[in-house]
């Protein structure tokens, strides 16, 4: 069999199959994971702030390499700044259509987001697309890069059997673009974007990060992508399936979702 053919078997890109992690100074690194737990915990900091909190924990830093480390791993403050930023030219933005919106149904509201994902020796990054009334975790994918294409597949895989009446993403340039946007329009599915640096506008998929960082990407060296999509592919399967739900009177998001 072909490369191309094996990895279309395993679910693994062509480009995950030949990532290997950039070499990354070991300082350097650790600091990328530093900033990732304390932003888990904390997302309402800014790079003033975690600047602050770092040097208050003995880490040398200034807000400008902060700035540098929230860049690569994709990061905002989660809170209502003054001076907002502008999305790529050309894209269009969407207005945040969930506020005072009451979650009744299935498939009434989807949502995604993008979240860092640390290896051993570098990182990668991990969509996934998750049911607002149920939790339940309807698809995802790992890529090696921020580019637009591997959260334009995901949706276009997930939406082939289902589909939502409601999407919800931020205003990030993967899902503002013209590409991910009509796929959408096309299966008139409304979209929502939240409002830039809102913290409670995309909750569920921030909670469902917060879980799976702590849960399983903490609690593990992760070497490779293989390595990580099988923990990650564990992970949401024990999400899905097994995890009660406080929110869900106990019950896992399969049972809602699925009924079973």
């Amino acid at each position: 069999m072909t490369i191309e053919q094996q990895c279309k078997l395993l679910g693994l890109s062509r480009a995950g199959y030949y990532y290997e992690p950039h070499p990354i100074e070991a300082e350097t690194l650790k600091l990328l994971n530093i900033v990732d737990e304390v932003y888990t915990q904390s997302p309402f900091f800014g790079t003033r702030q975690m600047a602050y909190y770092l040097q208050n924990h003995g880490y040398n830093v200034g807000r400008k390499r902060i700035k540098t480390i929230y860049r690569i791993l994709g990061l905002e403050a989660q809170c209502p700044k003054p001076k907002l930023s502008v999305p790529n030219k050309g894209n269009v933005i969407y207005p945040y259509l969930l506020r005072g919106v009451e979650i009744e149904r299935c498939n009434q509201v989807w949502s995604t987001d993008i979240t860092y994902i640390r290896l051993d020796g570098g990182f990668i990054y991990l969509m996934a697309v998750i049911d607002w009334y149920s939790r339940f975790v309807l698809d995802w994918e790992l890529d090696i890069s921020l580019e637009a294409t591997f959260c334009i597949e995901t949706l276009a895989r997930v939406l082939q059997n289902k589909s939502c009446e409601i999407f919800n993403t931020d205003q990030g340039a993967q899902f503002t673009c013209n590409e991910f946007t009509g796929i959408l329009l096309a299966k008139q599915i409304q979209i929502s974007m939240d409002g830039k640096g809102r913290a409670l506008d995309n909750v569920f998929v921030e909670r469902l990060w917060r879980s799976l960082k702590y849960e399983c990407i903490y609690l593990q060296a992760l070497t490779t992508v293989k390595e990580a999509r099988d923990a990650i592919r564990k992970y949401f399967e024990f999400y899905n399936y097994e995890r009660p739900h406080q929110s869900l009177g106990g019950k896992t998001p399969a049972t809602i979702y699925l009924g079973k």
